[in-house]
Formats: structure tokens, sequence, C-alpha cells
């Protein structure tokens, strides 16, 4: 994502003008604009004239800038598209306020996202979150971390893992023979796999040269390849008897830079990803990545949970209560939050995580790690309502505050 104008005033609002570049940029742009942003962006509308002397009507289609208050938003994560629909905020002589208008963001054109605080339609502006969030997207060197295919015989699935998601790019099915026994009963089969072996390798420098199109020389990543059985294994060996025939210069630095790493997986379905991504050795090669840290951090407090000794706590109001006793600071203190909580439609719920973030990193001096919904570490913390906690100290049980509210409502009726 490319940064065109940044005008953000001390109270949080302002309006920020960005051009994606590519199909990520797309997943940072759904997380910037909220409900009740005003999103401006190019635009095409049918305008309807009406001749004063016939009566007749014709129609056409006319491209213009519109600015909308955004109402709903529509992310699709395998295509990159954002679709942003809302009320225009300001009149032009194709539009007029008040009428709805859906707007389809597009790589390589602008769009300026304005976010108000004031008012009674104000919201949360662009607090540290939003911030935080923006110098993300606008970072250089993010960048597509691995490529995985995920293979059995007759069918590939190819996916880019980035830093917040992973992209199915393209999947690819062929017909394969059956393996049959006995002399000479193998070659249809053989045959097959080989021309199989062909479109999937095809395909994946087709998403490699898009991949790099935007990307310097230095640019590296390393490639999963991963299978039931041999299927792999064989794979890998096709890619280098072809890198060693055809003299593609792609290619040829991939087998010279061991990109191409062999796994295994239960199936050659796109669910055995996260089976791959977990084996030791994709690990060990992902230690650095984003994804790996995130992953490994949810792994601790797991760890934690499970001894059961009374420094890892989840939930909504056991957090809370952990950092307001002084425990997710500095020294070991880690605060867990998915990024979902931040979409949350109701300014005040957004304001109370975002405080709550503010709080740990600024005054107690804990860690803060803000964990991706579309990452399998993200959904773990999904499953334990979107907020927890690693502890610098054990505390052994949190005050009921729910259980003493009832029963005290018991007591007043």
């Amino acid at each position: 994502m490319r940064l065109v104008k940044r005008n953000i005033n001390s109270d949080g609002s302002g309006a920020v003008t960005l051009c994606p570049e590519e199909p990520e940029d797309m997943w940072h742009a759904y997380n910037l604009v909220l409900i009740g942003d005003f999103l401006t962006a190019s635009a095409v509308r049918r305008v309807t004239n009406e001749s004063s002397t016939t009566g007749s009507t014709s129609s056409q289609r006319v491209h213009t800038n519109l600015s909308i208050k955004v109402k709903s938003l529509d992310f699709d994560p395998q295509a990159g598209q954002l679709h942003v629909s809302g009320q225009i905020a300001r009149e032009n002589k194709y539009a007029k306020i008040g009428q709805h208008h859906t707007l389809d963001l597009e790589l390589n054109r602008n769009f300026t996202i304005d976010k108000v605080v004031e008012g009674k339609d104000g919201g949360a502006g662009w607090d540290s979150v939003a911030q935080a969030q923006l110098m993300e997207a606008v970072d250089p060197n993010k960048s597509t971390e691995a490529v995985a295919v995920v293979m059995q015989e007759g069918l590939g699935n190819i996916c880019f893992l980035t830093s917040h998601q992973t992209i199915l790019r393209q999947r690819v099915e062929a017909s394969v023979p059956r393996k049959r026994t006995g002399a000479g009963r193998s070659a249809d089969h053989d045959k097959g796999l080989q021309k199989f072996y062909s479109t999937v390798l095809d395909t994946l420098l087709r998403q490699l040269e898009v991949l790099l199109e935007n990307k310097d020389s230095s640019a590296s990543f390393p490639i999963l390849l991963a299978s039931p059985g041999f299927v792999a294994q064989g794979f890998l060996k096709y890619v280098n008897e072809t890198a060693a025939n055809r003299g593609e210069k792609l290619l040829q630095d991939l087998v010279k830079r061991k990109a191409f790493i062999v796994v295994h997986s239960s199936s050659g379905h796109l669910h055995s990803l996260n089976e791959v991504l977990n084996s030791p050795e994709v690990r060990a090669r992902l230690q650095n990545t984003q994804y790996a840290r995130e992953t490994a951090v949810m792994d601790d407090f797991f760890a934690l949970l499970r001894k059961d000794d009374g420094r890892a706590w989840y939930g909504p109001r056991e957090v809370e209560q952990a950092v307001d006793k002084g425990a997710v600071g500095r020294g070991g203190g880690v605060l867990l939050v998915n990024n979902d909580l931040f979409r949350s439609q109701d300014v005040a719920t957004r304001r109370r995580w975002v405080m709550l973030v503010d709080r740990v990193r600024d005054v107690e001096g804990g860690e803060v790690r803000i964990l991706s919904s579309d990452h399998e570490s993200g959904k773990r913390l999904e499953g334990l309502g979107g907020i927890a906690a690693i502890l610098t100290f054990p505390i052994e049980e949190m005050d009921d505050v729910e259980g003493s509210e009832d029963e005290q409502a018991k007591d007043d009726t």
C-alpha cells in the first residue's frame, strides 16, 4: 500500500489517501475502513437523461469520484476484492446526497478514508490502533512470507501465506489415470502424472511472476510442497529436471537457492495446510516470520493454561482484571487481542479495547500482540473470546464481578 497523503489531527480526526498495489492491500483497507467513516474513491455510476423535447430517456455509465458514508463492507479475501456500501455524502452532478452506492476499491486507484470524532455521528477516529494498522499497511518491507503447494495426484492448491492471511491463488485439477500393476501397464499413469506436474509448475510460475512484479531482486521466501505419499517428492524431481532443461531464469534461481521444501500432509486439500505449517521443518524455516511468532505466542499461552499455575487467563472480564492488578506489564506480560475486536460497530466497544491496548503498552510496559483472525493463531484466540493474557505473576482467582452482581440483583427483588 502506498501512502499518498496523510492529514490526521491531534484529536484523531482527519483523512488519509492510499493507493493499493497488491491484493493483500485490500485486507489492510478492510481493517482500516470502519462503519461510519467517509470513503472517497472512483466509481462508475449509471445516469439516466430525459429529453426535454421528446420526453424519451437514455442512460449511460459515467466515471466519477464519489464520497459515501460507510454502512457495510464485503471483503472477499481469496479474490482480494473489497466492496464498500453506503449513502452518498457529497453531491455532484451525477449523484445526490443520501442516494445509495457501492464503491469497489481497485488496485492502483487512490481512495481516501476520512474519520470523524466529533458530533452525534462521530466515530473512534484515527486512534492508536488505527494508526498502527496504517503504518503496517504502508510498510514497504511487508511481503508474502511463504508459498505453499498442497497437492495429491490430480489436485493442487497454490497458496500465498502473508503476514495476515492465507490466500488460495489457484486450484489445479487434472485427470490422472490409475496406476495398474504389470509390465508396461503404468505408462498411462506416469504420462498423466507428468502432465499434471507440468500444469502445476506452469501455474505456480505465473503466480510467482505476479508476486515478484513489485518486489526487488532480493525478495525470497520458501515454497512448501506438501502431499501424501511421494507426489510432492516427484513434483520436486520434475522441477529440478525442468530447471536444468528449460533454462528459465526464475525457476533456476528458485532451485539454486533451495527454495523448495517437501513436507508430508494427510491430503492435497486446503485444510491440510495447517498440518503442514505445524510440522517441525516448516516451523524452523518460518521462525522469523510474523505467522511463526503469532503461532509461538499462542503455543506459550496454551502451555501455561495446561500448567494451570495462574499465569494464563482469557476472556474480556478476566483479562481486564489482570491488567487492573498490574499483572500484564514489564517482565513478561503479554496481551493477546484478536483484530476482529477492533471492527466493532459500537464506538464505545472499540474504545474499550483500544484503551486496554494503550494501557498495557504505554503505561504498564507489557507486550501487545494483535493477532490476525485470518491465521490459525487468530482463530485459536477467537475461540477464547478474542482476548487473552500471559501474566508476569500468577493470580489464582479473579473477582466474580458478574456473580456478585447477580446475587445483588436477587437481593433487590
